[in-house]
């Protein structure tokens, strides 16, 4: 099996950079919007697009993203109109990786064998399910290797050695490597540690390590580069977004347009990495 990702993966490696990923909230603030920004992203030198799935009780977000997931849901968002988010998307863009991001419940509702199939036909690349544990592999994981979708797994500072075989036993696609415990949109991580976990997390596997959490400027995206295979950006961006949405959620400027900016200079940040590390 060999996905979209492993193909931006494999290109951004030959080209000795670290790969940005950018997650949006899906129908944030309403579908069309955040389709626009969805588009927006690989033109502002986006890799790797992780794409939210509202859902009521994200008990792993922050307040940002806690906010766009139910500001989505409220302007109607469904996982059946993020999947078909995706498709749309895919008709001006058959290159950009697209992972779906969020819990399981939804994807229980909807049906996995339907979820899978309809996720493939509206060209998803892979998931990331927070909430669910190697020890149910079978509930999705397996179907989905199955199906051609990489499954990626996250590993988070307290995953010793000991646990971390069994959490990168299904992994594929990359390794998405939370840099610090909480909540997603805390502080920026200490980079020397961040360097440090990467290397060991790199001594258990082949796959690509990929840093999110705390990352907001050009300038941390550019030190996390350093050592990680890409560099992961979320609430920042659901931030952006949020910041040009009115106490009514009425727009005071285009949310593309200002997640165009930061995006681009996130990308610099990235692209100069391991240039910088070079020197």
């Amino acid at each position: 099996m060999t996905t979209r990702i492993d193909r931006r993966m494999a290109k951004l490696k030959a080209e000795g950079r670290p790969a940005l990923v950018t997650y949006i909230m899906g129908g944030d603030p309403d579908y069309e919007t955040s389709l626009s920004i969805m588009k927006a992203l690989p033109v502002s030198g986006s890799d790797v697009i992780e794409l939210g799935m509202p859902f009521s009780d994200p008990m792993a977000d922050g307040p940002a993203i806690q906010a766009a997931g139910l500001r989505a849901l409220k302007g109607g968002q469904t996982l059946a109109r993020t999947l078909k988010m995706a498709s749309e998307f895919r008709a001006g863009d058959d290159e950009t990786p697209i992972v779906l991001m969020g819990y399981y419940n939804p994807i229980y509702i909807y049906g996995v064998d339907r979820f899978l199939a309809d996720a493939k036909a509206s060209g998803i690349d892979g998931l990331i399910v927070v909430d669910l544990p190697p020890e149910m592999d079978e509930e999705l994981c397996i179907p989905a290797l199955k199906a051609g979708v990489n499954f990626i797994r996250l590993a988070t500072p307290t995953t010793d050695d000991k646990r971390l075989p069994k959490v990168l036993e299904n992994t594929s696609g990359f390794v998405y490597y939370v840099s610090m415990t909480g909540i997603t949109g805390s502080a920026l991580a200490d980079t020397a540690k961040v360097s440090a976990a990467v290397t060991r997390i790199k001594g258990h596997t082949a796959l690509p390590v990929c840093v999110g959490f705390g990352v907001k400027t050009a300038e941390q995206a550019r030190v996390i580069g350093a050592s990680a295979d890409g560099v992961v950006v979320g609430t920042a961006i659901v931030n952006a977004v949020a910041n040009v949405l009115g106490p009514k959620g009425e727009k005071t400027a285009d949310p593309a347009e200002a997640v165009a900016t930061l995006v681009s200079g996130l990308a610099q940040g990235v692209r100069s990495a391991r240039l910088a590390a070079a020197e």
